[in-house]
C-alpha cells in the first residue's frame, strides 16, 4: 500500500481536510472563477493547496475571529446548496463550494465548533487528574476522621473521674426543659 503525502508535516492538528472549490479573487471575463483545491482546517489555520500533494499552500489563514455559515447566494447553478463562505470583519472573505450539502454543512460546522472552541475561556483539564485529586481528598479525609476520633477517644479516657461522663443519659439538659 502506497501512502498518499500530506501537504502538512503535523498531520496530528488536520481538523478536516478535503476538495473543495475556491472562488477566485479576480473575476474573469467569464465571471468569477472556482478553482479546486484541497482544504485543510488546523486547529488554528485554513489553509489551501493547488492539490493533496502539493508541499506549499496556495494561500492559508488564521481561523480565529473568522466566521462560517452556508450561503446558496454564492452561485446560481445547481451546486449552490453546496456552497459556504468564511469572513471575518476587516478581512478577506472565503468562499467555498462542497462536493455535497451534507460535505458542505460538515465544513462549517467543524469551523464553527473549532471558533467555539478557541473562543472559550475554560482551560480543558485531564479527567484522570481530577480522579487522582479525587482520590487525595478521600485520603485526607479518611486521615482526619480517624484523627478525630483518636482524639475524642482520648479525652473520654482522660479524666475518668470527671462527673459528665458517669450515667447512661448522652443528652444534655437545657435550662428549662
Amino acid at each position: 500500500l502506497e501512502e498518499i503525502p500530506r501537504p502538512i508535516q503535523d498531520s496530528g492538528n488536520i481538523l478536516k481536510q478535503g476538495y473543495l472549490e475556491k472562488r477566485s479573487r479576480e473575476p474573469s471575463f467569464f465571471g468569477s472563477e472556482w478553482h479546486k483545491r484541497w482544504c485543510v482546517l488546523t486547529q488554528r489555520n485554513f489553509l489551501y493547496y493547488a492539490n493533496e500533494k502539493s508541499k506549499q499552500p496556495k494561500g492559508s489563514f488564521p481561523i480565529e475571529r473568522y466566521q462560517a455559515h452556508l450561503d446558496s447566494q454564492l452561485r446560481k447553478d445547481s451546486r449552490k446548496k453546496c456552497c459556504f463562505q468564511l469572513f471575518c470583519p476587516g478581512k478577506r472573505s472565503y468562499e467555498f463550494t462542497a462536493p455535497s450539502p451534507a460535505e458542505a454543512q460538515d465544513w462549517v460546522e467543524q469551523i464553527q465548533f473549532l471558533l467555539k472552541d478557541l473562543s472559550s475561556l475554560t482551560i480543558p483539564y485531564d479527567e484522570d487528574e481530577e480522579e487522582e485529586e479525587e482520590e487525595e481528598e478521600e485520603e485526607l479525609s479518611k486521615d482526619r476522621d480517624s484523627s478525630d476520633s483518636m482524639n475524642n477517644s482520648q479525652n473520654s479516657t482522660l479524666n475518668p473521674d470527671d462527673p459528665e461522663l458517669e450515667g447512661d443519659d448522652i443528652y444534655e439538659v437545657l435550662p428549662g426543659e
